[in-house]
């Protein structure tokens, strides 16, 4: 007899679960609309920067209910670093643009 003898067939039920997302496409087209040059401008630095401050406050928001959500805190700090990392890119090209987003987004001048 195998050690791993197949069972039983377990039917299992699958329920429909809706979950409403915290970013929908109307969000996001009203950030980029916001923040970066047009709507159908997603790749502009602007718009990435408030679309990742953005999601950043979200997952602060799960954290704050959700203290052992480790999976969740390395995302959180990835997204930091890559919105660091356009700070740090927007800061280099063009001062002004650096510090209206600074001042649009109200984020602390982390870049010296």
């Amino acid at each position: 007899m195998p050690i791993f003898a197949p069972t039983i067939n377990k039917i299992y039920l699958r329920f429909s679960i809706i979950q409403v997302m915290y970013l929908s496409k109307e969000w996001k087209s009203e950030i980029f609309e916001q923040h970066g040059k047009a709507v159908t401008d997603t790749g502009s630095t602007e718009g990435q920067v408030a679309l990742f401050t953005n999601r950043i406050a979200h997952l602060t928001g799960h954290l704050k209910k959700n203290k052992h959500d480790f999976s969740t805190q390395l995302s959180l700090q990835k997204l930091v670093g890559k919105r660091r990392g356009l700070l740090a890119y927007l800061y280099k090209k063009d001062i002004n643009r650096y510090r209206a987003i600074i001042k649009a987004l109200a984020l602390r001048d982390i870049i010296k």
